[in-house]
C-alpha cells in the first residue's frame, strides 16, 4: 500500500537536507560554480532613434549590479553562496535581507508560451530545460513538489542574512504542507504569519466554495529580523479612546476633569488578511487591461510586492526573487532603493523580465547565464556512459566510430566515403572556444591529418561560441546543433525506432546579419553610427518546442517576414572582446516609434565619441530565446563586415 504524504514526510525532509549538503560540500570543492555574463544592460531604449551615448565605458566589476540571471535557481544559488573571487564577486551567504518566491503550485499548470506573429499565434511547448524544472516539479504529483522545494527553501537559508525574512507565496494545493517543511527549516519559533490575500475574479459554476485566495507563509530566520509596521488610511476618521495600564489592567486615560481622551484615528496597522474589497486595503489582482500587464500567466500585481518589501526591508537592502516570473519582484525593489537579484527557468520569463527592467529605466544590471540541463537528462537516463552516448549521436548523425585501435577517444568518428570528421560533444559541458579549438587541431593532427573538414556536434554553447567560429569556421570546422530534445527521445522510443525514423534533424546555430554599418561625422569630436539589420536566420524549427501546426505558421513567417522573428537587439558601440555592455535597446511592444507591438525599429543611429577605428557589436534575442552576436571592426572611412553566430 503506498504511503501517504503525512508518512513521506520524515523521507522528504532526510533526503532535501542531504541534498542541500552535497550542494554545499561543493562549494568547498574545486569544482567550478559559476554564473555568465552575457550582458551589461545599461537601460537605453530606442525612443527617438537616435542615442547621444554618454557612457562610453562601464567597469564590469563594480562594487554591485543588479541581477537577472537565467536558469535553475538550486544552480543560481550555488553560484551566490560561492562567489567568484577571481571576478571580485564575494560570496553572498548570510547577505540577503529579504526573500520573496512565488514559486509555481498548481500540478495541472499550463506552461505553454504564446508568442504573437504577423499572421497569427505561435504556441510553443515548455522548453528541454523548462521541461526538466517542471517535471521535477511534478513527476510524482505533491510528492516531487515538496523534494524539489526543500533543498532550496535550505539554500535561501542560508542566503538570509541575520535579520533577514522569507515570503512564500501559495495556494491551498501544498500551502500546509509547505509550512510544516519550512517549520523544519526555518523553525517553527520563526514562523511569524500566514498572510491571506483574498481577490475577487469572475465565479465559474462550482460544487465548492470558490477558491479567492492565496496565502503567504512569513518567515525570519532570526527574532528581531527587520520589520517595519506598515499601515493604511481609512477613508473617514474614526473616534477612539485613549488606554493606559493601570496595576495591570488596561483602562481609559482621563483629562483632569474626569473625561474619557479621544483622539481621531486616521490609518490603522495592516492585518494579515489583504482583501482587495476592503476599501481600506486594495491591492488587486492585475487586470486584463491594467497598466501594468504583460501577458504573463503567474504576474503579481506590484502593491503586493511594495508592502512586503516596505515591511521587510531598509532602503540599500538586498532583496531576492528565485521564480522570477514576470519580475515584479525586481521592478518594485528598483523603485524602493533595494538592490535585487531575480532568476528564473524560463526564457520567456527572462525576456520578459529584461523588458520590463528597460522599460523603467532601471540601473545598469547583469543578465547572466546558468546550468547545463542536457547534463540532468543524461544523469537520469538509462545511458550510463557519455562514450556510448557519443557512439549512439554518431550513428544518429549517419557517421562511423573509429576502431578502438584507431582512436581511443570515442568522441570522435567520421563519415564514410569522405574527408569528414565528426566530434561529439558531452552534455556534461558547454561547447566553446576550446571545443572548436580542440577539433581544429583534430583535424589537422588525427589518423595523421587530411581531413577536409571537422563537423562539431554539440548540446549547449557558451558565450564565446560566436567568436570562435568566426575565427575556426573559415578553417573548416562545422558547427551543429543535437537535437535538444534527443536524449528524451531515445530513453521513449529507443535507438533502433529513432534510426529507422530518419526524423533526428541536427541544425545550425542561428545568426544575424547587418547591412554595412555606416559612420559619419556628428560634430566637434563626435561620430554618428548608423546600424541596420538585414536579415534573421532561425535555428530549424524541427529544434523548437512546436507541434506540426505551429511550425508551419513559423516556416511562413521565417520565409516573408524573417526580423519579425527578433524580439530584442541591442548594441555596443565599443565591444571589448569580452563582456557585452548593452548601451542602447530596441524590443517588440516599445510602440514610441513605430506603433508596431510585432516589430522592433531595425535601424538605430547612436552618437558616440570619435575613433579611428571601433568594434561595434550587436546582439539580437528572437522570440524563442536564442541569441545572435555580430562584430564589426568599423572606422570613419571604412567599414569591415565580420559576421558572427551564437546561441
Amino acid at each position: 500500500m503506498p504511503k501517504t504524504l503525512i508518512e513521506e514526510l520524515p523521507r522528504i525532509a532526510a533526503e532535501g537536507r542531504r541534498e542541500a549538503q552535497q550542494a554545499l560540500d561543493r562549494l568547498s570543492s574545486g569544482v567550478q560554480i559559476g554564473l555568465q555574463t552575457n550582458e551589461l544592460v545599461l537601460p537605453a531604449r530606442d525612443t527617438s532613434g537616435l542615442w547621444r551615448g554618454q557612457n562610453t565605458h562601464q567597469d564590469l566589476y563594480q562594487p554591485w549590479y543588479n541581477r537577472l540571471i537565467y536558469g535553475d535557481n538550486m544552480l543560481a544559488m550555488q553560484a551566490l553562496l560561492k562567489g567568484d573571487p577571481a571576478n571580485g564577486t564575494p560570496s553572498l551567504r548570510g547577505a540577503v535581507d529579504l526573500i520573496y518566491i512565488d514559486p509555481p503550485f498548481d500540478s495541472k499548470a499550463d506552461y505553454r508560451t504564446k508568442i504573437t506573429l504577423p499572421g497569427g499565434d505561435v504556441v510553443q511547448k515548455p522548453t528541454v530545460i523548462e521541461q526538466f524544472g517542471y517535471s521535477d516539479l511534478w513527476q510524482n504529483g505533491t510528492v516531487s513538489y515538496l523534494e524539489y522545494m526543500y533543498p532550496r527553501l535550505v539554500l535561501m537559508r542560508e542566503l538570509l542574512s541575520e535579520r533577514g525574512s522569507i515570503y512564500v507565496h501559495i495556494d491551498w494545493h501544498v500551502g500546509h504542507y509547505l509550512k510544516v517543511l519550512m517549520d523544519d527549516i526555518f523553525g517553527k519559533e520563526n514562523f511569524v504569519n500566514e498572510i491571506v490575500w483574498a481577490y475577487s475574479r469572475w465565479a465559474n459554476v462550482s460544487t465548492a466554495f470558490q477558491r479567492m485566495h492565496d496565502i503567504i507563509l512569513f518567515y525570519v530566520k532570526n527574532p528581531g529580523a527587520t520589520f517595519h509596521e506598515q499601515r493604511v488610511q481609512l477613508t473617514e476618521a474614526r473616534k477612539r479612546n485613549l488606554v493606559q495600564i493601570v496595576d495591570g489592567i488596561k483602562v481609559s486615560m482621563r483629562d483632569e476633569q474626569g473625561n474619557v481622551v479621544y483622539r481621531q484615528q486616521t490609518d490603522k496597522p495592516v492585518s494579515d488578511y489583504w482583501d482587495d474589497t476592503d476599501i481600506w486595503d486594495e491591492i488587486y489582482q492585475v487586470g486584463k487591461n491594467g497598466k501594468e500587464r504583460l501577458d504573463y500567466a503567474t504576474q503579481k500585481p506590484e502593491a503586493l510586492l511594495e508592502r512586503i518589501i516596505k515591511a521587510s526591508s531598509n532602503e540599500g537592502d538586498l532583496v531576492c526573487d528565485f521564480f522570477g516570473g514576470s519580475g515584479t519582484t525586481a521592478a518594485v525593489a528598483e523603485k524602493l532603493g533595494r538592490l535585487w537579484i531575480t532568476t528564473d527557468i524560463g526564457k520567456p520569463a527572462a525576456l520578459v523580465m529584461r523588458k520590463r527592467l528597460i522599460d523603467q529605466e532601471a540601473k545598469p544590471f547583469l543578465y547572466q547565464a546558468v546550468g547545463d540541463y542536457q547534463k540532468q537528462a543524461f544523469a537520469t537516463s538509462h545511458i550510463k556512459r557519455v562514450g556510448d552516448l557519443s557512439q549512439i549521436v554518431l550513428g544518429l548523425y549517419g557517421a562511423l566510430p573509429f576502431a578502438a585501435e584507431q582512436v581511443a577517444d570515442r568522441n570522435f568518428g567520421y563519415v564514410k566515403d569522405s574527408r569528414t570528421l565528426v566530434m561529439v560533444d558531452s552534455p556534461n559541458k558547454l561547447t566553446n572556444a576550446a571545443t572548436l579549438k580542440r577539433a581544429y587541431e583534430a583535424k589537422g593532427s588525427l589518423l595523421g591529418g587530411g581531413w577536409n573538414k571537422v563537423v562539431v556536434l554539440g548540446w549547449n554553447f557558451s558565450f564565446d561560441i560566436s567568436q570562435a567560429l568566426q575565427e575556426y569556421g573559415s578553417k573548416g570546422v562545422e558547427v551543429l546543433v543535437i537535437p535538444p530534445d534527443l536524449i528524451d527521445k531515445l530513453s521513449k522510443k529507443g535507438y533502433r525506432n529513432l534510426i529507422s525514423s530518419g526524423n533526428i534533424r541536427f541544425s545550425s546555430l542561428q545568426y544575424l546579419m547587418l547591412k554595412p554599418i555606416e559612420v559619419a561625422q556628428a560634430g566637434e569630436g563626435m561620430d554618428i553610427i548608423k546600424v541596420s539589420l538585414e536579415n534573421y536566420v532561425l535555428i530549424s524549427p524541427d529544434n523548437l518546442p512546436l507541434d506540426d501546426a505551429n511550425k508551419q505558421k513559423l516556416q511562413q513567417v521565417m520565409a516573408s517576414d524573417p526580423l519579425a522573428l527578433i524580439e530584442y537587439w541591442s548594441i555596443d558601440p565599443d565591444y571589448d572582446g569580452v563582456t557585452f555592455r548593452s548601451k542602447w535597446q530596441d524590443y517588440r511592444e516599445n510602440t514610441e516609434n513605430d506603433n508596431d507591438p510585432l516589430h522592433c525599429v531595425y535601424t538605430a543611429e547612436i552618437i558616440v565619441p570619435q575613433k579611428a577605428g571601433r568594434t561595434v557589436c550587436v546582439k539580437a534575442v528572437d522570440v524563442f530565446g536564442y541569441e545572435s552576436m555580430v562584430i564589426n571592426e568599423v572606422g570613419r572611412q571604412k567599414t569591415e563586415d565580420r559576421r558572427e553566430v551564437g546561441q
